[in-house]
């Protein structure tokens, strides 16, 4: 079983998988950067994930020094995931207030379990808020 995340930033990434390696090592975490692979990923292998997070704005990514690649947001895999059975929880954690209650709507909307986090103080919260919100998820699954 896999938790997939959507989160552009390298420093979240690395604390949400520690976080995660501690209280739940016996789930495989796949990290994504953009919608898209986040989409094809799930379009593949729906079934076989035990939660999903999304982060709503993403960064730009930058290729050789010239081009940026538009990464989507979370709202473009909420979306996809509106248009699937609801087979596990959502959590999304974005300061972007609107953009949250938009994906929550949608999501919601289809069926799915959802959870929100809202970001504050530094990373911190990914050991306290995150973590909590990831472990109520996943724990009436296990």
């Amino acid at each position: 079983m896999q938790i997939v995340i959507l989160d552009c930033l390298m420093a979240r990434r690395r604390i949400m998988q520690e976080v995660l390696d501690d209280r739940f090592p016996q789930y495989d975490v796949r990290f994504f950067q953009t919608a898209g692979e986040t989409i094809a990923h799930l379009r593949d292998g729906l079934d076989d994930v035990l939660a999903i997070v999304l982060d709503h704005d993403l960064d730009l990514i930058p290729v050789d020094g010239h081009r940026l690649i538009d990464p989507g947001t979370g709202r473009d895999v909420a979306e996809f995931l509106a248009t699937q059975p609801a087979v596990c929880p959502v959590v999304t954690h974005t300061t972007n207030s609107p953009a949250a209650v938009g994906m929550l709507a949608v999501l919601d909307d289809a069926g799915w379990t959802t959870y929100r986090v809202i970001p504050v103080g530094e990373l911190k919260w990914i050991r306290s808020l995150w973590l909590r919100a990831v472990r109520n998820a996943i724990g009436g699954l296990v």
